[in-house]
């Protein structure tokens, strides 16, 4: 995987979220309430539920706020509002494909504001499957710490040990980036457990087939970190290279 791989944009981007801790949070407590909702409330049998977890206590959420957000989407507690995933997609200034996953509990709000957010930008929204296509779902995980990294060899050599198949691994720095078809991101994550090897990133997303170079970040950074701004949005993914990034 390039060094302009999707764990560059969550580093920008978890860089960015630390200064709105609060709006994080919020974020958080609706992703476990989404992946209940999908999922059931068991976290042995809910990877996504799992995900959303780690995601939660890594932002900072405490485990009652955590617990009480599952209960509650499970029915345990105060009735809440039924969220749903709309994915919405549009072009940056330059060209930049964008694909943008929100949940919402109402879909006449979120459309419109998503939409002047693009148009603020210099950008555009687009049809339903408009840059979709360029982008496929993956399971992607970074392994080793920062200090004592991993090794490529070894992380190859315990995954196909349990059966996994990953479709790409490279070292970036010192640490070991794996992506898979996103049905193995249980067996994966089970698998570096087991072999006590460090996960410092896992996550579910969309990598682009193809990347745009970008001569000026400035209008593509505006609107992404816009969208990010807004409650209903989770994800964002482009096909963006910035040129700190090439």
């Amino acid at each position: 995987m390039a060094k302009h791989s999707h764990w560059d944009n969550i580093k920008h981007k978890k860089a960015v979220n630390d200064k709105k801790k609060a709006a994080v949070i919020a974020k958080m407590g609706v992703l476990l309430t989404v992946a209940v909702q999908q999922g059931g409330p068991n976290l042995d049998d809910n990877p996504r539920l799992r995900l959303a977890w780690d995601k939660a206590r890594a932002s900072g959420m405490n485990l009652e706020a955590i617990e009480r957000a599952i209960k509650k989407a499970a029915g345990e507690g105060k009735d809440g509002k039924i969220l749903v995933e709309v994915t919405y997609e549009g072009y940056a200034p330059g060209g930049v494909a964008v694909v943008v996953q929100t949940l919402t509990d109402n879909r006449n709000r979120t459309a419109p504001e998503v939409k002047k957010i693009f148009e603020r930008a210099g950008g555009a929204i687009g049809n339903p499957g408009c840059v979709a296509w360029q982008f496929k779902p993956k399971a992607a995980f970074l392994v080793g710490d920062e200090t004592k990294g991993a090794k490529e060899e070894t992380v190859m050599e315990v995954l196909l040990a349990a059966g996994c198949e990953p479709e790409d691994l490279a070292q970036v720095d010192r640490q070991v980036s794996v992506t898979a078809d996103p049905r193995q991101f249980d067996a994966i994550s089970k698998a570096l457990s087991a072999a006590k090897l460090t996960v410092a990133q896992a996550d579910f997303t969309k990598l682009p087939d193809t990347m745009v170079p970008v001569a000026d970040p400035s209008p593509l950074n505006e609107l992404l970190e816009a969208l990010d701004d807004h409650d209903d949005v989770q994800e964002v993914f482009h096909n963006g290279e910035l040129p700190d990034q090439a």
